[in-house]
């Protein structure tokens, strides 16, 4: 028998590499159409054409780079962040060199940040990435505000301000806004401003949550009571509540007088604005809370916000109100032109997406007392229980 009867013919052998649909062709060209045709077949009909389109650009591979030697600059960058996300901060980043679009990227971050569900302790990766947009503006909030004054009454000031609570106080603080029994449950219920706390609404004061209305509201009352109590300690101010900037800016021109004229009557208050050294307006930017300050004493206008950005509008609005609210109540005629704008370039920055509630009302405490903004993103979660304290102290009152 012949060896061609028993064996193959003798021939390189090939191995069959499985193509596209299962075929065994072995040119570049066939197995690229084979290729083709499963990844692009829907779009042979119209009705699931854009659907295999998004399919194909889905599972095509991508190509694969070599690593870049990256910069020495990035070598700080902080390494809890995963790989795509650390790519797509360093574009972001590279944006931020332009004073210009600083305060929009940031808002766009931080609020981002703060769209997702909350969770009872911050995510490690998003405090990292606060911290280094703060290392790379060069605003770092640890640096800011610390020069207040030396006087005794400012010493008793910080002393009250940064007092630990006790134990007792600690407990009952997180019994309220941790408990979650009669969430309806009316726990605070202030007479003069007709301002009723339930659970739910305190609830607010918990870690990675943005402040309600009636939480900062009610604050701003407990702050206009203590300046009544103690008037020889505390400045002469003005507070207004979270809801007048929206009423004074609601017309149809962005500005209506009319709609607030009765908000500062005499009878209503006992004073007018212009004995006051400080009028302190809330302001909602959409998901973030900022303060404007009206200084009656210095002759300014103060934009404070917890990213670092400034709204000429807001103080344009502020500056064309007080001129007709002196005009109106007190008979006197003001040129607010020649009064400074301030920006909030010296104020401490928020590090996240939730405290910015938190830092208006610091700002607003502060300032009522006459000291610097020493406080940093580290101390929100002390204040937060300090504020719940302050209001559950109602209940005894």
């Amino acid at each position: 028998m012949s060896p061609s009867a028993t064996s193959p013919p003798n021939r390189p052998h090939r191995k069959r590499r499985a193509g596209a649909g299962g075929c065994g062709a072995d040119d570049g060209s066939t197995r690229r159409r084979g290729r083709s045709a499963v990844l692009l077949g829907p779009t042979h009909f119209p009705a699931v054409r854009s659907f295999g389109l998004r399919l194909a650009l889905v599972v095509a591979p991508a190509p694969r780079h070599r690593r870049k030697q990256r910069p020495l600059h990035y070598a700080c960058r902080p390494t809890s962040l995963p790989c795509r996300r650390r790519r797509r901060l360093r574009s972001i980043i590279s944006l931020l060199h332009l004073p210009i679009l600083r305060p929009f990227y940031l808002r766009y971050i931080l609020a981002a940040a703060a769209s997702g569900p909350c969770r009872c302790r911050r995510k490690e990766s998003l405090v990292g990435m606060g911290n280094y947009i703060s290392r790379v503006l060069r605003k770092s909030s640890s640096d800011r505000g610390k020069a207040p004054p030396a006087d005794d009454t400012a010493k008793q000031d910080l002393c009250e301000v940064f007092t630990p609570l006790t134990n007792e106080e600690e407990s009952e603080v997180n019994n309220i806004l941790y408990g979650s029994d009669q969430s309806k449950k009316i726990i605070v219920m202030h007479g003069p401003s007709n301002i009723d706390i339930t659970k739910e609404k305190i609830w607010c004061l918990r870690t990675c949550n943005w402040l309600n209305d009636e939480v900062i509201n009610l604050y701003l009352e407990l702050l206009k009571e203590r300046a009544q109590r103690e008037p020889k300690r505390f400045l002469k101010c003005h507070f207004f509540n979270t809801f007048f900037y929206k009423k004074l800016a609601c017309g149809k021109t962005g500005y209506d007088y009319q709609s607030v004229r009765r908000w500062t009557t005499l009878n209503r208050l006992g004073y007018g604005l212009v004995e006051c050294e400080k009028i302190f307006i809330p302001i909602h930017r959409n998901v973030h809370w900022c303060l404007a300050i009206i200084n009656m004493k210095d002759k300014t206008f103060q934009y404070l916000d917890s990213f670092g950005g400034m709204d000429h509008a807001v103080l344009r609005i502020l500056a064309r109100y007080i001129r007709d609210e002196l005009n109106d109540k007190s008979n006197i005629q003001v040129d607010t032109s020649s009064w400074l704008k301030i920006s909030s370039d010296s104020c401490p920055l928020q590090q996240n997406g939730w405290d910015c509630g938190m830092f208006m009302l610091k700002f607003i405490d502060f300032h009522s007392r006459g000291i610097g903004l020493c406080f940093t993103q580290e101390h929100m979660d002390y204040f937060r229980k300090r504020t719940a304290k302050e209001i559950l102290r109602l209940r005894a009152d």
